[in-house]
Protein backbone atom coordinates (compact mmCIF):
# COMPACT_ATOMS: atom_id res chain seq x y z
CA UNK A 1 0.00 0.00 0.00
CA UNK A 2 1.10 3.51 -0.67
CA UNK A 3 0.12 6.44 1.54
CA UNK A 4 0.39 10.35 1.19
CA UNK A 5 1.12 13.42 3.49
CA UNK A 6 -2.15 15.14 5.88
CA UNK A 7 -1.00 18.66 4.26
CA UNK A 8 -4.38 19.93 2.52
CA UNK A 9 -6.89 17.12 4.19
CA UNK A 10 -9.95 17.88 5.34
CA UNK A 11 -11.16 16.60 8.38
CA UNK A 12 -14.23 14.29 8.21
CA UNK A 13 -17.33 14.82 10.83
CA UNK A 14 -17.80 11.33 12.60
CA UNK A 15 -21.17 11.78 11.51
CA UNK A 16 -20.76 11.43 7.88
CA UNK A 17 -23.09 8.63 6.17
CA UNK A 18 -21.26 8.86 3.06
CA UNK A 19 -17.46 8.52 4.97
CA UNK A 20 -16.66 5.03 5.27
CA UNK A 21 -13.57 5.92 7.83
CA UNK A 22 -16.25 7.86 10.04
CA UNK A 23 -18.76 4.70 9.66
CA UNK A 24 -15.84 2.76 10.86
CA UNK A 25 -15.32 5.22 13.74
CA UNK A 26 -18.87 4.83 14.72
CA UNK A 27 -19.57 0.96 14.40
CA UNK A 28 -15.98 -0.16 15.10
CA UNK A 29 -15.48 -2.60 12.56
CA UNK A 30 -13.59 -2.99 9.49
CA UNK A 31 -15.21 -2.23 6.42
CA UNK A 32 -13.46 -3.19 3.43
CA UNK A 33 -13.89 -3.05 -0.28
CA UNK A 34 -13.00 -6.36 -3.30
CA UNK A 35 -14.00 -5.16 -6.73
CA UNK A 36 -13.46 -9.05 -7.40
CA UNK A 37 -16.49 -9.76 -5.59
CA UNK A 38 -20.17 -8.75 -6.89
CA UNK A 39 -21.62 -9.07 -3.52
CA UNK A 40 -18.84 -6.40 -1.92
CA UNK A 41 -20.22 -2.65 -1.83
CA UNK A 42 -18.05 0.65 -1.43
CA UNK A 43 -19.89 2.30 0.89
CA UNK A 44 -19.43 5.49 0.27
CA UNK A 45 -22.57 6.66 -1.18
CA UNK A 46 -21.30 6.11 -4.71
CA UNK A 47 -18.69 9.46 -4.90
CA UNK A 48 -15.68 9.53 -6.79
CA UNK A 49 -12.91 8.93 -4.08
CA UNK A 50 -10.36 9.95 -6.55
CA UNK A 51 -8.15 6.91 -5.80
CA UNK A 52 -6.65 5.09 -9.44
CA UNK A 53 -7.80 1.39 -7.31
CA UNK A 54 -11.65 0.38 -6.18
CA UNK A 55 -10.57 -1.70 -3.37
CA UNK A 56 -9.89 0.02 0.25
CA UNK A 57 -9.69 -1.78 3.76
CA UNK A 58 -10.93 0.81 6.20
CA UNK A 59 -10.38 -0.61 10.08
CA UNK A 60 -10.55 0.77 13.12
CA UNK A 61 -7.55 1.13 15.63
CA UNK A 62 -8.95 0.11 18.89
CA UNK A 63 -7.90 0.06 22.51
CA UNK A 64 -8.76 -0.31 25.93
CA UNK A 65 -6.78 0.65 29.03
CA UNK A 66 -7.18 -1.95 32.55
CA UNK A 67 -10.75 -2.31 33.69
CA UNK A 68 -12.32 0.32 30.84
CA UNK A 69 -14.21 -0.29 27.69
CA UNK A 70 -12.58 -0.78 24.22
CA UNK A 71 -12.85 2.50 22.69
CA UNK A 72 -11.72 3.74 18.89
CA UNK A 73 -9.14 6.18 19.03
CA UNK A 74 -7.96 6.08 15.07
CA UNK A 75 -8.90 5.19 11.80
CA UNK A 76 -6.11 3.29 9.13
CA UNK A 77 -7.39 3.46 5.41
CA UNK A 78 -5.77 1.83 2.96
CA UNK A 79 -5.93 1.51 -0.76
CA UNK A 80 -4.11 1.79 -4.09
CA UNK A 81 -2.69 -1.50 -3.53
CA UNK A 82 0.48 -2.29 -5.70
CA UNK A 83 0.75 -6.01 -7.33
CA UNK A 84 -3.03 -5.89 -7.65
CA UNK A 85 -6.66 -4.21 -6.70
CA UNK A 86 -7.81 -6.81 -3.95
CA UNK A 87 -6.93 -6.69 -0.28
CA UNK A 88 -6.33 -10.22 0.66
CA UNK A 89 -7.75 -11.69 4.35
CA UNK A 90 -3.49 -12.14 4.72
CA UNK A 91 -3.74 -8.40 4.50
CA UNK A 92 -6.80 -7.84 6.64
CA UNK A 93 -5.31 -9.97 9.56
CA UNK A 94 -1.87 -8.25 9.23
CA UNK A 95 -3.09 -4.84 9.53
CA UNK A 96 -5.88 -6.01 12.41
CA UNK A 97 -2.59 -6.65 14.16
CA UNK A 98 -0.83 -3.37 12.96
CA UNK A 99 -3.81 -1.54 14.21
CA UNK A 100 -3.59 -3.34 17.80
CA UNK A 101 0.24 -2.16 18.24
CA UNK A 102 -0.79 1.58 17.00
CA UNK A 103 -3.75 1.42 19.15
CA UNK A 104 -1.27 0.40 22.11
CA UNK A 105 1.41 2.98 21.06
CA UNK A 106 -1.31 6.05 20.92
CA UNK A 107 -2.52 5.27 24.13
CA UNK A 108 0.68 4.91 25.49
CA UNK A 109 1.84 8.61 24.73
CA UNK A 110 -1.42 9.54 26.14
CA UNK A 111 -0.92 7.99 29.33
CA UNK A 112 3.11 9.10 29.27
CA UNK A 113 2.09 13.28 28.46
CA UNK A 114 -0.89 12.77 31.43
CA UNK A 115 1.71 11.73 33.88
CA UNK A 116 3.74 14.71 32.81
CA UNK A 117 1.27 17.09 33.20
CA UNK A 118 0.71 15.31 36.49
CA UNK A 119 3.95 15.72 37.20
CA UNK A 120 4.52 19.43 36.64
CA UNK A 121 0.48 19.59 38.92
CA UNK A 122 2.25 17.86 41.69
CA UNK A 123 5.50 19.99 41.73
CA UNK A 124 3.49 23.43 41.40
CA UNK A 125 1.04 21.97 44.07
CA UNK A 126 3.86 21.23 46.55
CA UNK A 127 5.45 24.50 45.58
CA UNK A 128 1.66 26.10 46.75
CA UNK A 129 1.96 24.48 50.05
CA UNK A 130 6.05 25.34 50.91
CA UNK A 131 4.99 28.98 49.82
CA UNK A 132 2.17 28.86 51.93
CA UNK A 133 3.62 27.40 55.04
CA UNK A 134 6.30 30.14 54.96
CA UNK A 135 3.84 32.95 55.40
CA UNK A 136 3.81 31.47 58.68
CA UNK A 137 5.93 32.82 61.57
CA UNK A 138 8.38 30.90 63.40
CA UNK A 139 7.90 30.48 67.05
CA UNK A 140 11.23 31.83 67.37
CA UNK A 141 9.86 35.18 66.73
CA UNK A 142 8.68 35.16 70.27
CA UNK A 143 11.98 33.45 72.15
CA UNK A 144 12.12 35.69 75.31
CA UNK A 145 8.66 36.63 75.80
CA UNK A 146 6.67 33.62 74.97
CA UNK A 147 6.98 29.59 74.87
CA UNK A 148 4.51 28.67 71.57
CA UNK A 149 3.80 25.91 69.78
CA UNK A 150 1.55 25.80 66.11
CA UNK A 151 0.92 23.17 63.39
CA UNK A 152 -1.10 24.26 60.27
CA UNK A 153 -2.05 21.26 58.71
CA UNK A 154 -4.49 21.90 54.93
CA UNK A 155 -6.83 18.86 53.64
CA UNK A 156 -5.43 20.36 50.67
CA UNK A 157 -2.59 21.23 49.21
CA UNK A 158 -3.15 24.87 50.64
CA UNK A 159 -5.56 26.02 52.95
CA UNK A 160 -7.44 29.06 54.55
CA UNK A 161 -6.06 28.31 58.10
CA UNK A 162 -3.51 30.90 59.48
CA UNK A 163 -2.03 32.11 62.48
CA UNK A 164 0.29 34.89 63.16
CA UNK A 165 2.02 36.42 66.28
CA UNK A 166 3.77 40.03 66.98
CA UNK A 167 5.92 41.30 69.71
CA UNK A 168 4.39 44.79 70.60
CA UNK A 169 6.83 46.15 73.03
CA UNK A 170 8.00 46.10 76.51
CA UNK A 171 7.00 42.06 76.97
CA UNK A 172 3.58 42.23 75.34
CA UNK A 173 2.46 39.51 72.69
CA UNK A 174 -0.41 39.66 70.23
CA UNK A 175 -1.30 36.36 68.74
CA UNK A 176 -3.60 36.01 66.16
CA UNK A 177 -5.51 32.88 64.33
CA UNK A 178 -8.15 32.53 61.86
CA UNK A 179 -10.26 30.36 59.75
CA UNK A 180 -11.16 31.44 56.42
CA UNK A 181 -15.00 29.81 55.34
CA UNK A 182 -13.37 27.71 52.75
CA UNK A 183 -10.20 25.97 51.73
CA UNK A 184 -8.09 25.00 48.75
CA UNK A 185 -6.48 27.80 46.62
CA UNK A 186 -9.62 30.16 47.05
CA UNK A 187 -9.03 29.69 50.44
CA UNK A 188 -5.41 30.47 50.28
CA UNK A 189 -5.73 33.83 48.76
CA UNK A 190 -7.76 35.23 51.18
CA UNK A 191 -5.13 33.50 54.21
CA UNK A 192 -2.33 35.54 52.07
CA UNK A 193 -3.85 38.80 52.01
CA UNK A 194 -5.10 38.41 55.57
CA UNK A 195 -1.50 37.77 56.93
CA UNK A 196 0.40 40.91 54.70
CA UNK A 197 -2.32 43.23 56.32
CA UNK A 198 -2.62 41.71 59.58
CA UNK A 199 1.48 42.68 60.70
CA UNK A 200 0.94 46.16 59.61
CA UNK A 201 -2.31 46.44 61.58
CA UNK A 202 -1.55 44.76 64.75
CA UNK A 203 1.98 46.79 65.08
CA UNK A 204 -0.08 50.31 63.74
CA UNK A 205 -3.28 49.47 66.29
CA UNK A 206 -3.52 49.63 70.00
CA UNK A 207 -5.83 47.59 70.94
CA UNK A 208 -7.14 44.28 69.47
CA UNK A 209 -10.49 45.55 68.34
CA UNK A 210 -8.97 48.45 66.69
CA UNK A 211 -6.73 45.84 64.57
CA UNK A 212 -9.58 43.90 63.70
CA UNK A 213 -11.52 46.70 62.71
CA UNK A 214 -8.88 47.79 60.42
CA UNK A 215 -7.89 44.47 59.20
CA UNK A 216 -11.68 44.18 58.29
CA UNK A 217 -11.76 47.66 56.36
CA UNK A 218 -8.71 46.86 54.64
CA UNK A 219 -9.93 43.34 53.53
CA UNK A 220 -13.31 44.47 53.02
CA UNK A 221 -13.53 44.68 48.99
CA UNK A 222 -12.16 41.26 48.71
CA UNK A 223 -14.32 39.58 51.30
CA UNK A 224 -17.12 41.36 49.29
CA UNK A 225 -16.26 40.23 45.67
CA UNK A 226 -15.76 37.01 46.85
CA UNK A 227 -18.47 36.63 48.91
CA UNK A 228 -15.84 35.42 51.71
CA UNK A 229 -15.83 35.47 55.33
CA UNK A 230 -13.31 34.52 57.93
CA UNK A 231 -13.16 33.76 61.71
CA UNK A 232 -10.44 35.08 63.70
CA UNK A 233 -8.52 35.64 67.18
CA UNK A 234 -6.43 38.32 68.18
CA UNK A 235 -5.37 39.11 71.63
CA UNK A 236 -2.66 40.67 73.25
CA UNK A 237 -1.30 39.32 76.46
CA UNK A 238 0.66 41.71 78.72
CA UNK A 239 2.89 40.07 81.60
CA UNK A 240 2.94 43.51 83.52
CA UNK A 241 -0.42 43.69 83.97
CA UNK A 242 -1.22 40.10 84.10
CA UNK A 243 -4.41 40.44 81.74
CA UNK A 244 -5.27 39.31 78.26
CA UNK A 245 -7.24 42.00 75.84
CA UNK A 246 -9.12 40.45 73.10
CA UNK A 247 -11.26 40.60 70.15
CA UNK A 248 -12.74 37.49 68.89
CA UNK A 249 -14.44 37.90 65.45
CA UNK A 250 -16.88 34.60 65.27
CA UNK A 251 -14.13 31.91 66.40
CA UNK A 252 -15.37 29.62 68.84
CA UNK A 253 -12.09 27.81 69.62
CA UNK A 254 -10.50 30.20 72.16
CA UNK A 255 -9.59 29.05 75.41
CA UNK A 256 -7.48 30.05 78.59
CA UNK A 257 -6.59 26.89 80.10
CA UNK A 258 -5.02 27.66 83.99
CA UNK A 259 -3.20 25.35 85.92
CA UNK A 260 -6.08 24.19 88.01
CA UNK A 261 -9.84 23.95 87.26
CA UNK A 262 -11.08 24.06 84.15
CA UNK A 263 -10.54 25.81 80.64
CA UNK A 264 -12.18 29.24 80.03
CA UNK A 265 -13.97 30.04 76.46
CA UNK A 266 -12.82 33.02 75.29
CA UNK A 267 -16.09 34.53 73.77
CA UNK A 268 -17.08 36.09 70.84
CA UNK A 269 -16.96 39.54 70.66
CA UNK A 270 -18.05 40.10 66.63
CA UNK A 271 -19.34 38.39 63.76
CA UNK A 272 -16.80 36.64 61.73
CA UNK A 273 -15.13 39.20 59.43
CA UNK A 274 -16.62 39.67 56.08
CA UNK A 275 -20.04 39.46 57.60
CA UNK A 276 -19.30 42.28 60.53
CA UNK A 277 -20.72 45.32 60.33
CA UNK A 278 -19.02 48.99 60.53
CA UNK A 279 -19.05 49.38 64.56
CA UNK A 280 -19.56 45.82 65.46
CA UNK A 281 -16.07 44.58 66.50
CA UNK A 282 -15.62 44.61 70.48
CA UNK A 283 -13.22 43.41 72.93
CA UNK A 284 -12.89 41.92 75.94
CA UNK A 285 -10.43 41.71 78.74
CA UNK A 286 -9.74 38.91 81.13
CA UNK A 287 -6.95 38.14 84.27
CA UNK A 288 -3.47 36.13 82.97
CA UNK A 289 -1.27 34.19 85.65
CA UNK A 290 1.97 34.48 83.93
CA UNK A 291 3.78 31.51 83.99
CA UNK A 292 0.83 28.73 84.09
CA UNK A 293 -1.91 29.81 81.98
CA UNK A 294 -2.38 28.78 78.82
CA UNK A 295 -3.64 30.35 75.44
CA UNK A 296 -4.96 27.55 73.23
CA UNK A 297 -6.43 27.85 69.94
CA UNK A 298 -7.32 25.70 66.90
CA UNK A 299 -9.66 25.56 63.54
CA UNK A 300 -12.71 23.29 63.41
CA UNK A 301 -10.95 21.38 60.96
CA UNK A 302 -9.19 19.25 64.17
CA UNK A 303 -12.62 18.93 65.88
CA UNK A 304 -14.73 17.58 63.46
CA UNK A 305 -12.51 14.79 61.99
CA UNK A 306 -14.67 11.32 62.42
CA UNK A 307 -14.16 7.87 63.00
CA UNK A 308 -15.28 5.25 61.54
CA UNK A 309 -18.24 4.93 63.87
CA UNK A 310 -19.48 8.60 62.77
CA UNK A 311 -18.23 9.80 65.83
CA UNK A 312 -16.44 13.73 65.97
CA UNK A 313 -12.98 13.81 67.74
CA UNK A 314 -15.03 16.69 69.11
CA UNK A 315 -14.18 19.95 71.62
CA UNK A 316 -14.13 17.73 74.76
CA UNK A 317 -11.46 15.41 74.05
CA UNK A 318 -9.01 18.16 72.53
CA UNK A 319 -9.22 19.99 76.04
CA UNK A 320 -9.26 16.75 78.02
CA UNK A 321 -5.63 16.26 76.04
CA UNK A 322 -4.78 19.66 76.63
CA UNK A 323 -5.39 19.55 80.20
CA UNK A 324 -3.74 16.32 80.90
CA UNK A 325 -0.59 17.89 79.96
CA UNK A 326 -1.39 21.53 80.93
CA UNK A 327 1.82 21.48 82.99
CA UNK A 328 4.42 20.77 79.93
CA UNK A 329 5.96 22.76 77.10
CA UNK A 330 3.46 24.13 74.39
CA UNK A 331 5.61 21.90 71.79
CA UNK A 332 4.58 18.62 74.15
CA UNK A 333 0.97 19.53 74.30
CA UNK A 334 0.21 20.46 70.77
CA UNK A 335 2.03 17.07 69.71
CA UNK A 336 -0.18 15.20 72.36
CA UNK A 337 -3.13 16.96 70.63
CA UNK A 338 -2.63 15.46 67.30
CA UNK A 339 -1.47 12.37 68.38
CA UNK A 340 -4.60 11.90 70.14
CA UNK A 341 -6.69 13.15 67.22
CA UNK A 342 -4.80 10.86 64.63
CA UNK A 343 -5.36 8.07 67.04
CA UNK A 344 -9.00 8.59 67.20
CA UNK A 345 -8.69 7.62 63.62
CA UNK A 346 -10.71 9.47 60.60
CA UNK A 347 -9.98 11.50 57.84
CA UNK A 348 -9.37 15.15 57.59
CA UNK A 349 -11.92 16.38 55.81
CA UNK A 350 -10.67 20.18 56.22
CA UNK A 351 -7.41 22.09 57.44
CA UNK A 352 -6.46 21.31 60.82
CA UNK A 353 -4.24 24.39 63.13
CA UNK A 354 -3.68 24.63 66.69
CA UNK A 355 -1.68 26.72 68.44
CA UNK A 356 -0.41 26.33 72.15
CA UNK A 357 1.26 29.68 74.11
CA UNK A 358 2.36 30.49 77.53
CA UNK A 359 3.70 33.75 78.56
Amino acid sequence: AQGFGADGLTPVPVEDDCSVAARVWRERRLIASDPTDPDSSPGDCGADRGYRGRAFLSLPIMYAAAGAPLRCVGVINLTDRLGGDRFSAGDRKLMSAVANQIGAAIENARLVERDLLQQGLRRELQLAHDLQLKLLPSPGVLQGDALVAARCIPADSVGGDFYTFTRLGRGRVGVMLGDVASHGFSAALVMALVMSAAGIHAAASVTPDETLTALHESLSTELSTTEMYFSVFYGVLDPLTGSLAFSNAGHPYAFRVPRFGDPERLEATAPPLGLARVGSIHRKQVPWTVGTDLLVLWTDGLVDMRNEAGERFGEARLLDAVCAHRTEMPEAIVQAVLAGADAFGGEAIDDRTILVLRI
